[in-house]
């Protein structure tokens, strides 16, 4: 991969890059979004547009995976997800593509003030049973581009064995989930779902976003939000409308327990190894 530039992103810089690119835009006010994300910057345009910029050299390549394959996806979806509108350039001294999106309404769950859980974990399960359902044909390998979501946990297997909190237990758990491998043919995979990717409205899922990290693999990565978000009784829903075997939950409680040990997240190491 190449150098990791990190380049300063503000609003000032986006209003040149849009007013240079799409001047049919240049007069709408550009404000940050805050949280901005780490993979990308984002910004609002007006009241029905974003635009969103890569942070660093190893997520410019979302940029036209991005573009390429979300209108096929959104016609399958249960749910809204981003609406490409524009592809931006390298320009006005940042470095690489960039994108505007149709704006989605709706906070993302980490902000959500009212959330129906029960009906979330259905409507979230619903959701990723019609991505996997979605013609897999000529898509995006899991690999580099996906951060090796849908791909091997052996990726991330010694990263694993050397966190601080890698005991007896964690290798049990670890152990299962490297012994199998998805059997069935490659599937699309969203690769991040997690509170920040998930917008609300009216309590209710409306909307996933940033699919940086999707491709198609195994779909093992995207149950991780049953233990980094749900109650043990809220997972026995989403894991009953998701209707996955078990060695494929073996593998996502893999994912998860890699995810948790390498961020030191203590609630998610004891909801995985409970």
């Amino acid at each position: 991969m190449a150098a990791d530039l990190r380049p300063e992103i503000t609003e000032e810089l986006v209003r040149r890059l849009v007013a240079a690119q799409f001047p049919q835009y240049a007069d709408l006010t550009v404000s940050k979004v805050e949280p901005g994300g780490n993979d990308n910057r984002t910004f609002r345009i007006g009241t029905r547009l974003l635009a969103r910029l890569p942070s660093a050299t190893g997520y410019v390549a979302s940029v036209d995976k991005e573009h390429r394959w979300l209108p096929g996806l959104a016609a399958h979806l249960s749910i809204a997800i981003p609406a490409p509108v524009g592809l931006g350039a390298p320009g006005e001294g940042y470095p690489f593509p960039w994108s505007i999106y149709g704006w989605l309404d709706g906070v993302d769950l980490n902000a959500a003030t009212s959330v129906d859980r029960p009906q979330l974990a259905r409507d979230l399960a619903r959701f990723i049973r019609s991505l996997h359902a979605v013609d897999a044909t000529g898509g995006p390998m899991a690999g580099e581009h996906s951060f090796y979501r849908g791909a091997s946990l052996l990726h991330y297997d010694a990263e694993t064995r050397e966190a601080p909190r890698f005991d007896r237990h964690a290798e049990r758990i670890w152990d299962a989930a490297l012994a199998s491998e998805w059997p069935h043919p490659p599937v699309w995979f969203h690769g991040d779902i997690a509170p920040g990717n998930i917008l609300i409205s009216n309590a209710r899922l409306s909307a996933m976003i940033d699919f940086g990290t999707s491709g198609v693999g195994d779909p093992a990565c995207d149950l991780v939000i049953a233990w980094t978000f749900f109650t043990p009784e809220e997972r026995a829903i989403f894991a009953a409308e998701v209707d996955l075997d078990d060695d494929t939950w073996a593998r996502a409680r893999g994912w998860a327990l890699w995810k948790a040990l390498i961020t030191g997240d203590a609630r998610v190491i004891g909801e995985v190894l409970d």
